[in-house]
C-alpha cells in the first residue's frame, strides 16, 4: 500500500484490503481483487475526436454549444467553455457534438510533460483536435475510468507518449490497447461515491492552505507597500509628493523619475535566437530562465557567443524590467551567482547610481500595490501587453535618505523572511494533501483498499 495512505493525513483511517487478490499480468498494475476483471479499454471505450472550425468564419464561433480546448480542461467536470460555436460550425468542420457523461483527455499539449488532463462533459460539447472524448459502454461508469486515469498518470503518460512527436502527445493505439482492472458496475459507482467524498474533503482543505497563502501574500505586499512609500515611522511628518497616484511621503524624502536614478539610460536587451549550449560562453537569461528566488533554472540554459553578449552584459546591482507579454512588469536583481550574463530583448536594464539609490530598495518598490497599480496603467495597448523603456524611465520612486533606505530594506528582509517560511511551510503541507488525494485515488481503483463498507 502506498506510503501516502498511511501519511499523517491518514493515520486516523486504516483502510482494508480486499480478502482475496489475483495476479494481473500487468507489471504496473500488480496484484487486483480476485472479482475484478480486466479489459482493454477499446473493448468498452470509444473514442471520438474533434477539430477547429474556420476562424475566419466569424459566425462559427457566434453559437451555444460549448468549444472545449485544454484551456478549459481546468476542473472536473465541464459545462461551460471560453469559446462557443454554432451548429453550422459542427456541420462544416472535423469537430464533432459529444454528449454528456464523456470522459475528456488532452492528447496534444505541453502540459502532456507532467500531466494529462482529465474531465468529464456534463452537457453536450464539442472538442477541438487536441483533446478526445471517450464514450464507455454499460460495463463501466465514466467517473471510474476518469478516477484511473488521474490516479495512474505517472504510467499512464510513460505508457501512452507517443515516441518521437515534435510536441507533447499521447498515441491513441497505446490508449486504446491499454488493459485496466474493472469491478462490477455497481462497485465501480461505490468507489465513485468514496472518491467523490474523500476527495472533495482533501480540496476543501487545500483551499483553505491556498487561500491563507493569498492573505500573507496580501500582508506581505501592503507591508512592503508601506515601508517603501511611507517609512517606518508612523509618527514621521508627511508632505505630498507631488505624484497623485504616489500621495505623501514623508517629510524628509524625494521622488525621482527612475532616469535621474541611473548611470546610464535605460536599456533593451539581445534580440538574438540563442541555440548555443556552450557553458564557457556568457548566459543568455530571458525572464522564463528566473525563478522567483531569483536564481537561474539550469534546465533552460542558452548562452550566446562574447561578441554579441558584450553591450548586453550584466554587472551586480542591475535590475531587469520585462516589458511584455504575460510577464510585464516582473522584476529581478543580477545575481553573481549568474556567472558572466546577458539579457533578452524584451527585458529592459536599469544600472542605477548605488550612491543615490540602492538596487535592492528598487526591487521591494517593484513588489508594492502602487508600482503594480501603474503597470497596469501604463500598458501600451498592442497585441500583448507592453510598457517600454521610455515609460519605465519616468516610473516615479520615492527615494529616501540612504540610512533610511537600509533600515527599510534589513526591517523588510526580516519580515517578508517569517512571512516566506510559513508560506514554505504551507506549500509543503498542500503538497502532501495532494500526495495523499493521488495515492487515495489510485489505491482504490487498483484494489488496494476495500471502500466498499466505508461509511458515507
Amino acid at each position: 500500500m502506498s506510503e501516502a495512505i498511511n501519511s499523517p493525513e491518514a493515520k486516523s483511517r486504516r483502510f482494508r484490503p480486499y480478502p482475496k487478490y489475483k495476479d494481473s499480468g500487468v507489471e504496473w498494475l500488480g496484484e487486483i481483487p480476485i472479482a475484478w476483471n480486466l479489459m482493454k479499454l477499446k473493448r468498452f471505450v470509444q473514442f471520438l475526436g474533434g477539430g477547429t472550425p474556420s476562424k475566419d468564419n466569424l459566425e462559427y464561433w457566434q453559437g451555444d454549444i460549448p468549444w472545449v480546448s485544454p484551456k478549459d480542461m481546468k476542473s472536473r467536470i465541464i459545462s461551460d467553455t471560453v469559446d462557443k460555436i454554432t451548429e453550422e460550425a459542427v456541420a462544416e468542420s472535423a469537430t464533432k457534438v459529444i454528449g454528456r457523461g464523456a470522459v475528456l483527455i488532452v492528447v496534444r499539449s505541453g502540459i502532456l510533460n507532467h500531466s494529462i488532463p482529465v474531465a468529464l462533459s456534463s452537457t453536450e460539447v464539442a472538442l477541438n483536435q487536441d483533446l478526445k472524448a471517450l464514450i464507455v459502454d454499460k460495463s463501466a461508469v465514466p467517473e471510474y475510468l476518469a478516477y484511473f486515469i488521474v490516479g495512474m498518470q505517472s504510467m499512464l503518460l510513460f505508457a501512452w507518449r507517443k515516441e518521437g512527436a515534435t510536441v507533447e502527445s499521447l498515441e491513441l493505439e497505446l490508449i486504446a490497447n491499454t488493459v485496466i482492472p474493472l469491478p462490477a458496475t455497481e462497485q465501480q459507482r461505490i468507489i465513485v461515491g468514496f472518491l467523490d467524498r474523500e476527495t472533495a474533503k482533501i480540496d476543501t482543505l487545500i483551499e483553505k492552505k491556498e487561500r491563507l497563502i493569498d492573505l500573507l501574500q496580501e500582508k506581505r505586499t501592503a507591508l512592503i507597500t508601506q515601508a517603501v512609500t511611507k517609512g517606518l515611522d508612523p509618527n514621521v511628518p508627511m508632505k505630498d509628493s507631488g505624484v497623485e497616484w504616489l500621495g505623501k511621503i514623508p517629510a524628509h524624502w524625494e521622488a525621482f523619475r527612475m532616469k535621474f536614478l541611473v548611470k546610464e539610460p535605460l536599456k533593451y536587451g539581445a534580440n538574438e535566437a540563442a541555440e548555443s549550449l556552450d557553458v564557457d560562453l556568457p548566459r543568455y537569461v530571458r525572464i522564463t530562465d528566473i525563478s522567483e528566488d531569483g536564481l537561474l533554472q539550469e534546465e533552460t540554459f542558452r548562452s550566446l557567443p562574447f561578441e554579441i553578449a558584450a553591450p548586453y552584459l550584466l554587472e551586480e546591482g542591475d535590475i531587469l524590467f520585462a516589458r511584455s507579454g504575460a510577464t510585464v512588469g516582473k522584476t529581478f536583481c543580477y545575481n553573481p551567482s549568474w556567472g558572466v550574463a546577458a539579457y533578452a530583448g524584451y527585458l529592459i536594464r536599469a544600472r542605477l547610481d548605488k550612491s543615490r539609490i540602492d538596487p535592492r530598495f528598487i526591487l521591494y518598490f517593484t513588489r508594492s500595490t502602487l508600482y503594480w497599480d501603474w503597470i497596469r496603467r501604463n500598458f501600451i495597448q498592442a497585441t500583448i501587453q507592453n510598457v517600454s523603456a521610455e515609460r519605465y524611465a519616468n516610473l516615479i520612486i520615492p527615494s529616501p535618505p540612504q540610512m533610511d533606505q537600509y533600515a527599510i530594506m534589513k526591517y523588510l528582509d526580516q519580515e517578508t523572511e517569517k512571512m516566506d517560511t510559513l508560506i514554505t511551510k504551507i506549500h509543503k503541507a498542500i503538497d502532501r494533501l495532494k500526495e495523499y488525494r493521488a495515492a487515495l485515488i489510485s489505491a482504490a481503483v487498483t484494489g488496494r483498499i476495500d471502500v466498499r463498507d466505508e461509511n458515507v
